[in-house]
């Protein structure tokens, strides 16, 4: 079984098998800048990340902690903008949202995806311009589609034609006209994990062109005076470290195009691609560079509209993980050291799957790291796990830590920016940790850890 079956770059779905461990890496305390913040270096044998010291961060705030590079994360930002800068980039939220992270993508000149009305009351607390905001989601409430008709959201990603019909009664009740994308399944296997591939019909996000439901939303939609159609959108999955995919989907979402132009005499002046773009999380993993993934994806849509004889559409994309991801390191403390004989040592740590589930979901794999000291001792073969009461509460399936390890060292876990925040959870009353952003050698927390009356509150 082949660690690297997905050629998409993903560490999703394979499982090592117990005869085949990975090999211990040259240096145990190295900081590869691919995988950690741009920030991080060892300064005296320890971590630091934002010019902060790992040991300070875990003793002010306590551990397991999210770090957040806030000049990683800006950069990034400033890169897609600057990649796309005859486009448009809106910061996907789901990867990890919260009002300072809103102020972020707001200042760096970014739109923004929401999925929810907590993502879009996120959002509009901190003064994010409605217009800049898209909404999206597969099943969104009558509150919500009211919500974000009536505060006046750039753009409705539209997924149903339950939800066209919703949309459009909302729309004529508030004499408003909102912006729609049709949210097109074009039937490109992404080559990543089934739970985060997006474009295939057998699922539930989009409406299928091959079945013709995305041109009879096309229909409906033109059809009601009170909702303006201004594109196509389609996201084929997550984790995605080259252009194949999204040149066959701009391939057959320009022959809707061409069938909309002729059918309805419309051109419609916007294509959204999604985002999906992938990070390295270990050795090995490609590192894209977002200029020239950028070039080729304008490339791609010049070249197949002006084939069909259309305009070309202003691109928009939404990159959410390629810009969090990995700004991201979460802290923890190491609880016990438990040699299983002839097999591998069990690391337990204060955290698991309440604060990183994606490796019990998905498969994830990591990199981590002794973060409190560097260690001359040799590679021990582990397993990172954490401290819930399920067998597969795993942070990172296959590693090697330094022989020498114990209670209360600290380990960094790279890469998780996205998604562990986001998909938190208190199983076992575990409180959410905290959010700490690190720039220039100041830390703030801009998301609290929870308490115990936090987990308490609204029980009866």
């Amino acid at each position: 079984m082949s660690r690297f079956a997905h050629p998409a770059g993903d560490r999703h779905a394979e499982v090592l098998p117990e005869d085949r461990p990975p090999h211990a890496p040259a240096d145990l305390n190295s900081i590869d800048p691919v995988i950690w913040p741009r920030t991080s270096e060892r300064i005296a044998g320890s971590l630091t990340i934002g010019g902060l010291d790992v040991r300070d961060l875990a003793k002010e705030f306590g551990t397991p902690l999210y770090v957040l590079d806030e000049h990683d994360f800006r950069a990034r930002a400033v890169d897609f903008r600057q990649a796309f800068h005859d486009g448009e980039v809106h910061y996907a939220g789901k990867a990890f949202l919260c009002r300072e992270v809103a102020r972020w993508i707001m200042q760096e000149g970014l739109g923004l995806d929401v999925c929810s009305a907590g993502e879009l009351a996120v959002a509009l607390s901190v003064g994010f311009p409605p217009d800049r905001i898209t909404m999206h989601g597969n099943n969104k409430s009558i509150a919500e589609l009211e919500k974000a008709v009536t505060v006046g959201v750039g753009h409705v990603v539209v997924d149903s034609f339950e939800e066209i019909a919703r949309l459009g009664y909302l729309a004529e009740k508030h004499g408003a006209r909102p912006k729609v994308l049709i949210r097109v399944t074009v039937g490109v296997e992404a080559h990543t994990h089934e739970f985060i591939a997006t474009a295939h019909d057998d699922q539930k996000f989009g409406l299928s062109l091959s079945s013709g439901a995305a041109a009879e939303a096309a229909r409906r939609i033109l059809a009601m005076p009170s909702l303006e159609l201004v594109g196509l959108h389609s996201h084929i999955g997550s984790q995605i470290t080259d252009t194949a995919g999204f040149e066959v989907a701009a391939r057959r979402l320009a022959t809707l195009l061409v069938q909309i132009r002729d059918e309805h005499g419309v051109e419609l002046p916007e294509l959204d691609l999604g985002g999906g773009y992938g990070i390295p999380y270990v050795d090995g993993d490609e590192s894209p560079d977002m200029k020239v993934i950028a070039d080729a994806l304008r490339e791609i849509v010049s070249t197949v509209c002006r084939g069909k004889g259309l305009p070309v559409p202003r691109l928009t994309v939404e990159p959410g993980r390629s810009i969090v991801g990995t700004a991201g390191v979460t802290l923890y403390e190491v609880g016990t050291v438990k040699d299983v004989e002839g097999l591998r040592t069990y690391v337990s740590v204060d955290g698991g799957m309440s604060d990183n589930v994606r490796t019990a979901l998905y498969g994830a794999d990591y990199t981590a790291r002794l973060a409190s000291r560097e260690s001359t001792a040799q590679p021990m073969l582990s397993r990172l796990v954490g401290k819930h009461c399920e067998s597969g509460d795993i942070v990172v399936r296959d590693l090697y830590l330094p022989a020498d390890l114990v209670p209360g060292d600290l380990i960094a876990v790279a890469g998780t920016g996205a998604y562990c925040r986001s998909l938190a959870s208190n199983y076992n009353y575990l409180p959410k940790p905290a959010v700490v952003a690190v720039a220039g050698g100041k830390a703030r927390v801009i998301v609290a850890r929870e308490t115990e009356e936090d987990l308490l509150r609204g029980q009866l």
